[in-house]
């Protein structure tokens, strides 16, 4: 097989050696690692058909990586298989500015398909913190939500388009970037969210939106998460403009500051921060301030209005991340609630975790407005997994979520009964069975291995 695939892609995209294969063999939280037979690397969808056909004629399961910014191993081999890699798919066309859309290949990164729509006077709505790694083909492939949802939707409602390649090799084409089109099954819509289950991605038609150059962001001291959602819901009504919601706590904060360069925005530390961004065709400023005069229990606030003031509020919540990582290796939790049982879902997170794992600790940021909260466990063996069985039970006792944005992967599998009845579960495993009958893409992927 490996003389095929070389006469496919080229001798040097073909990755046989350890070290070479290395980097691809574990994810970026250094939890989820796994053995490669090789690396592939192919450079268009024509290369991708022939590397599948070549792997389905020798029997080979196959799991598809991009960026590997991912958090729940599904982009990680486990067991031999061939990682499909898809960086090289960086094809960025020229921006169709009458329909307000681009076609990109699945491994452009996330902050190049940003800057190619500002030339242009458009914006891609989607953001994330890992914007410079995180590559197209693996947001659609997890229907990636980050800080914008609030505003514009997750992935899903940016993708007019794809292509994909089944795991015989065949393509299917769905790149018209048509707003209506009933004809037929949604397959763009099936494949969003899909984890490269069903087929491999390797372009993508995305809407774009106008771009907002007035921004203003606000960093406001809270003293309960109650408090901070009441707030939300009043400058939300009052503001339109308003582009994300993100909540951070003291502890984090103070891992922040201890593990990077950043300063601390108030002289003195509060038990709840909300960080609030608007944006619109006319500087917002004035309208946040006369939002925020009427917050009742306002401890601090920060505001930043230029593009570097907004960017040090911004890092005290994006480098979470980092500092996490920095400090061992997490458990991290991708869950959602609704608004009405966040507060009581963070008032027994503790005494749960405490129950399972004295030891552990947890760290807790998210994207407030939609109610997706990053649960980072530290100081807990990373392949114990009795710390996930209790904070996804809690969870779906509340009404949640257990992935939010992240997807299954490999890591909540065994939970993913908590929330799909057997129904669903047989309707989910019939479409996987329909498109990959011998369960060769992303094996142990949403679904047990086989």
């Amino acid at each position: 097989m490996v003389g095929a695939l070389e006469r496919v892609v080229g001798e040097s995209f073909v990755l046989t050696d350890p070290d070479l294969r290395a980097p691809y063999e574990v994810d970026w939280t250094r939890r989820f690692h796994g053995s490669a037979r090789l690396v592939v690397r192919p450079k268009d969808t024509d290369q991708v058909g022939q590397v599948l056909r070549c792997c389905h004629e020798a029997g080979a399961t196959v799991v598809t990586q991009g960026g590997n910014t991912g958090l729940v191993g599904g982009g990680v081999p486990d067991r031999g298989e061939v990682v499909l890699s898809l960086t090289r798919l960086d094809d960025l066309q020229e921006v169709d500015t009458l329909a307000g859309q681009v076609s990109v290949g699945a491994g452009v990164t996330l902050a190049r398909v940003q800057e190619h729509a500002a030339a242009s006077d458009l914006h891609f709505p989607v953001d994330l913190a890992a914007r410079d790694s995180a590559t197209i083909g693996g947001m659609i492939a997890t229907n990636a939500g980050g800080i914008r949802v609030l505003r514009y939707g997750s992935t899903r409602a940016q993708v007019l388009g794809v292509e994909a390649v089944t795991v015989d090799g065949r393509v299917l084409t769905r790149m018209d970037g048509l707003v209506k089109d009933n004809a037929g099954y949604d397959l763009a819509g099936l494949l969003t969210g899909s984890e490269g289950t069903i087929a491999v991605i390797t372009r993508a038609r995305l809407r774009l939106v106008p771009r907002l150059q007035h921004r203003v962001v606000a960093l406001l001291a809270l003293d309960s998460i109650e408090v901070a959602q009441n707030t939300l819901r009043r400058v939300r009504t009052a503001m339109p403009s308003l582009e994300a919601a993100e909540v951070f706590f003291a502890d984090g904060l103070d891992l922040v500051l201890e593990q990077t360069s950043a300063t601390a925005p108030f002289a003195a530390p509060h038990p709840v921060y909300l960080l609030l961004e608007c944006a619109a065709r006319e500087d917002p400023t004035e309208e946040l301030a006369a939002a925020l005069e009427e917050v009742e229990d306002l401890l601090d606030v920060a505001v930043g209005t230029d593009a570097e003031s907004r960017a040090r509020l911004w890092e005290l919540r994006e480098a979470h991340t980092a500092a996490i990582s920095a400090a061992g290796v997490p458990i991290k939790l991708d869950v959602s609630l609704p608004p009405a049982r966040i507060g009581a879902f963070l008032a027994r997170l503790d005494d749960v975790v405490a129950a399972i794992e004295p030891a552990a600790r947890s760290i807790v940021f998210g994207h407030l407005g939609d109610g997706n909260l990053h649960v980072n466990l530290l100081g807990a063996d990373p392949a114990d997994y009795n710390l996930e069985a209790g904070v996804l039970g809690l969870t779906t006792q509340l009404g949640g979520s257990i992935s939010a944005e992240h997807g299954i992967g490999r890591a909540k599998v065994a939970w993913l009964h908590l929330q799909r009845d057997p129904t669903d579960m047989a309707v989910m495993s019939a479409i996987k069975g329909a498109f990959d009958p011998d369960g060769r893409l992303n094996p142990g992927v949403l679904f047990p291995r086989r």
